[in-house]
């Protein structure tokens, strides 16, 4: 049987490379996009640090289309594999034929490639990362023998949030040294609030609100929430009113069931959603 390389359009393992046409909304809260340009410029990995709902997703897409790249974009889990970044050898029409994953086909057109919570991935995908991450640049695929050379426009770019982190999905300082890092935290109240009006088109005293909800959910992080409602719970209740839902009803089911299955802690949010509204 013979053996061939599949080109980049076939069926992906997982992450299909995307070509952002329209802009995708972005407010920039410090100096993120000139730190970003920075780092593709001088072909430097970029780490998204932050907690979830923060903004790093829908960053990550406006600087692809800021900077005119493909975006792949793999969401790592407790399955993801080396094998499964890289690619491997499938057998079709008695046929072996190599398929390559997410991470050669970026390498291959220059993408951006977006690898989201990467801790959740198993410790080998670091081995595949490593040298792709520092000034050699490339991408070794063992399997077929290959040394994948990055061009200048390829950019590796991965995410974690640290207030998940434990002794066992931590990311390593060996790897974490190889990247120029961008931390995100929630938008100050006025920014936030024109966030929530421009995403949903709620009116003032609506987004005002939620943005004083969610700084008192915030402040109950560590003291029975593991996180406070992002942004994008916000941006989701603001919806849930603008197609007639009741307040207290969309915040319940967008940010309260969102934040938490305990019982009293589901009546604070409740309590705190009446407060504000």
């Amino acid at each position: 049987m013979g053996t061939r390389a599949t080109p980049l359009n076939t069926r992906p393992l997982q992450g299909e490379a995307r070509i952002i046409a329209a802009e995708p909304y972005y407010e920039a809260v410090a100096g993120e996009i000139a730190l970003f340009e920075a780092a593709h410029a001088s072909q430097l990995p970029v780490l998204l640090k932050g907690p979830t709902g923060s903004g790093k997703t829908r960053f990550i897409e406006h600087m692809a289309w800021r900077l005119k790249r493909p975006l792949v974009t793999v969401s790592c889990h407790d399955d993801l594999t080396a094998a499964d970044l890289v690619g491997r050898y499938l057998i079709t029409n008695n046929e072996t034929v190599w398929v390559d994953g997410p991470l050669a086909r970026a390498v291959r057109s220059g993408a951006i490639c977006y690898l989201d919570e990467v801790v959740e991935a198993r410790r080998d995908t670091t081995v595949v990362i490593h040298p792709l991450a520092d000034d050699r640049r490339m991408l070794p695929m063992e399997k077929r023998g290959e040394l994948l050379q990055a061009p200048p426009e390829f950019l590796l770019a991965m995410s974690y949030n640290p207030g998940y982190q434990s002794v066992l999905k931590e990311l390593k300082h060996s790897t974490r040294q190889r990247f120029v890092a961008i931390e995100f935290q929630y938008p100050n109240a006025a920014l936030e609030e024109k966030i929530i009006r421009t995403e949903t088109g709620a009116d003032a005293a609506i987004a005002a609100a939620l943005v004083r909800l969610a700084q008192m959910t915030r402040n109950l992080k560590g003291n029975g929430l593991d996180e406070g409602a992002s942004t994008r719970l916000l941006v989701h209740a603001a919806k849930l009113i603008a197609r007639g839902i009741a307040p207290a009803a969309a915040c319940h089911g967008a940010i309260a069931e969102a934040l938490s299955d305990d019982p009293e802690m589901l009546c604070a949010i409740d309590e705190f959603v009446s407060s504000v509204f």
